[in-house]
């Protein structure tokens, strides 16, 4: 028995770490939309960003002074590297959060963007020879419909601009790009040597916008400091590092199954923090949308 349990212990504890790990991913994922409405009253999206890319790429040269990881050994790896991070970072990022400053709740940006998955999945099927179960399917259908009964009732109730919506399917169709294009080109990118390369090339896209669209105006404060650091330290750096070790263990599913749940934490919190009550209608959209995520996160085993 005592051998038993000895052998038991060890998966028992990497299950409960990965619990851990998956669970924190998405939090922090979710919680990250109320921390960018938060820096988006001190800064406009682009000055916003390029401060957070720029406080991120100072912590990941320290991370990559001490790691030393493997850089592209060719131009060719170096652009893919480069245009993937202008998708993901620069292009996704830079229509979420305009679509925040243009007036969009942050759990609808949430659940809009909840929607990458299924998109994903739709263009694999079409264009990448992935095979969807008919679950799947179904899943794609309720989720746009989750998204077009919120937007749909949102837009009724002049809550939502045409300009927000534009900026966040910007980013819906960056980040959804920016995917299927490192599946493709970057499968085997060092991951703190690729984000170094993305950070920098997104902070000298992002910068120029913001001192030319923008005058980079600056209002400092301790909230304006606090959103940052939580993006870059907490978010960018651990969150996705704890992505990473999932997928390293082979328990990346389990982030899957619970990444529909983003929507619902970023709309209670925004409810917390903000007061922004969600109607009944908004409600039954993010649930939808979410049974959605979650079916075509399934897979058959």
């Amino acid at each position: 028995m005592p051998a038993a349990m000895a052998e038991r212990a060890p998966q028992t504890r990497n299950v409960a770490f990965e619990q851990f790990l998956a669970w924190y991913f998405v939090s922090v994922w979710g919680s990250g939309y109320l921390a960018t409405k938060v820096g988006l009253q001190y800064a406009p999206p682009f000055t916003f960003l390029s401060l957070r890319f720029a406080f991120g790429l100072f912590c990941l040269a320290l991370l990559v002074a001490v790691t030393r990881p493997s850089f592209p050994k060719s131009r060719r790896e170096l652009g893919h590297l480069a245009a993937a991070g202008v998708l993901m970072h620069a292009a996704n990022l830079g229509g979420s959060h305009y679509a925040q400053y243009l007036g969009m709740s942050a759990g609808v940006v949430a659940l809009i963007l909840a929607l990458q998955p299924l998109v994903t999945a739709a263009i694999a099927a079409r264009w990448m020879r992935e095979v969807l179960a008919s679950a799947q399917w179904l899943g794609v259908v309720l989720g746009f419909a989750g998204v077009a009964l919120v937007v749909w009732y949102k837009i009724d109730v002049r809550a939502i601009t045409w300009g927000s919506l534009a900026a966040v399917f910007t980013s819906l169709a960056a980040i959804t790009a920016g995917t299927l294009y490192q599946r493709v080109f970057l499968p085997g990118a060092d991951l703190w040597a690729g984000a170094l390369v993305q950070f920098a090339v997104t902070l000298a896209v992002l910068a120029p916008l913001a001192v030319a669209v923008e005058g980079f105006p600056v209002s400092w404060s301790w909230p304006l400091a606090g959103s940052i650091a939580f993006l870059v330290i907490l978010a960018s750096i651990f969150a996705v590092n704890a992505l990473h070790t999932l997928m390293r263990r082979g328990a990346a599913t389990r982030v899957t199954s619970l990444l529909y749940l983003t929507p619902l934490i970023a709309v209670a919190l925004e409810y917390v923090m903000f007061g922004v009550e969600p109607g009944l209608l908004t409600l039954a959209g993010v649930v939808v949308t979410c049974v959605g995520v979650a079916l075509v996160s399934w897979r058959e085993r």
